[in-house]
């Protein structure tokens, strides 16, 4: 018996110190697009290209449920949102980092189911955000949009509405994490708003009220200017807030009315996309004068872009593979990759990894000159989130059907040493 806590103990050790040493290599991945928000993962890293359900699979885990929010990692921990449309519940999941067992699942909302218009929303497209200390996750529940916060042991701490909500098409917004507060929105329909929420108590700092428009898209915050810009798109607007107070540094006419990429930005330009009611890409300038560079009407509706080194990569929602010079939005080449696409590519070093709706999961390299695939897999059926990519390995969301069963299947890819 003493020998065998001895061997639970050194267990133990070992597991802190590796949970220790993922947290200050920077490898996790905190919130929806990663801790800049930009779909780029740490460049030191080397995830696998060529892998499957049975090929560099690390472990796997069954995920009850359905959602389309992606993965959240900190630590030893990986945190997930699901929803039982059966049982009419919302349900925030958190997994082991190290083999992906449940270490608790706790019931956000019970009861209170919109009435989906869109065939491919789920209840639960909302990723988490995490500050190492709670976890935070949106959900639209009862006619409106609520944020709640868990501590790391799985206990509420305090939940919070932003704004009634008026169900369009669905609702997919993140939370997203900003010194001492968690940012949130909630476009649509009755009009919504935006909030700056104390992190440890979930009070309202600061709101901006919005149009009376559907929108999807979620916060990202950008050093721009030299200071520290909330960027928002949709609803006919391109919105630069400051995310400490929520003080408009500018707005200006543009975008479309939905959209549900979020921005990004080569520092000087500002990345548009929207689909709805018109396709468009864009480049606003980032210095509030309104200026739009370039636009054309290539349709990037869902899929997030990444944008490095002067050029923007984006995979378009029919699954083709784009690559523009950000600058003057000269068309480097525009290429067949995947199907219809509605997760975001994410970047790693100089490769890209893309997957489609049916699990065909495609890497290609971010090269502007040439478009080189440089593997393509098959990881489940059916995929709408967005896969995380950190320390060296590949975290995906899957569907699997077994018979007329759906089953949905957390996959850590990795090289086996």
């Amino acid at each position: 018996m003493k020998a065998r806590k001895i061997l639970l103990s050194v267990f133990a050790i070992i597991i802190f110190l590796k949970t220790s040493s993922q947290q200050t290599r920077g490898n996790d991945w905190a919130q929806w697009r990663g801790l800049k928000h930009d779909g780029i993962a740490d460049s030191n890293q080397d995830p696998p290209v060529k892998f499957s359900s049975e090929e560099n699979v690390l472990w796997s885990t069954k995920v009850p449920g359905r959602g389309h929010g992606s993965p959240t990692i900190y630590g030893g921990r990986i945190f997930l949102a699901t929803a039982d449309e059966k049982m009419k519940t919302q349900t925030l999941i958190c997994f082991n980092r190290l083999n992906g067992k449940e270490i608790w699942s706790k019931e956000v909302h019970r009861g209170g189911f919109p009435q989906k218009s869109n065939k491919k929303a789920s209840q639960a497209s909302s990723t988490p955000a995490t500050d190492g200390k709670l976890v935070y996750i949106n959900f639209l529940n009862k006619g409106a949009v609520f944020t709640t916060a868990f501590d790391y042991d799985g206990n509420k701490i305090w939940q919070q509405k932003i704004s009634d909500y008026i169900l369009h098409q669905g609702f997919s917004t993140s939370p997203a994490i900003y010194k001492s507060l968690v940012i949130v929105s909630a476009d649509n329909k009755s009009g919504g708003a935006i909030c700056g929420l104390n992190r440890s108590n979930g009070k309202i700092a600061w709101k901006v009220n919005r149009p009376k428009e559907p929108n999807y898209t979620s916060p990202v915050i950008y050093k721009l200017n030299g200071r520290d810009e909330l960027i928002f798109q949709g609803c006919n607007l391109v919105t630069s807030l400051d995310p400490n107070t929520g003080k408009k540094f500018w707005e200006i006419s543009g975008s479309t009315t939905e959209c549900v990429s979020s921005i990004v930005t080569d520092g000087k330009r500002v990345f548009t996309s929207g689909g709805y009611p018109r396709n468009h890409v864009s480049a606003i300038s980032a210095d509030g004068s309104g200026k739009v560079v370039w636009e054309n009407i290539s349709r990037v509706y869902v899929p997030s872009m990444i944008v490095k080194d002067g050029y923007l990569y984006a995979v378009m929602d029919n699954g083709n593979a784009m690559c523009w010079n950000s600058e003057t939005g000269k068309n480097m080449w525009k290429e067949r990759l995947n199907r219809t696409t509605s997760a975001s590519p994410v970047m790693v070093g100089e490769r890209i990894y893309a997957v489609d709706e049916n699990g065909n999961f495609s890497v290609f390299s971010a090269d502007p000159n040439k478009f080189k695939v440089i593997a393509k897999n098959k990881l489940g059926d059916q995929v709408f989130a967005t896969p995380v990519i950190c320390d060296s390995k590949i975290f995906a969301r899957v569907a699997e059907n077994v018979g007329d069963v759906r089953q949905e299947i957390l996959y850590c890819i990795g090289k086996k040493e």
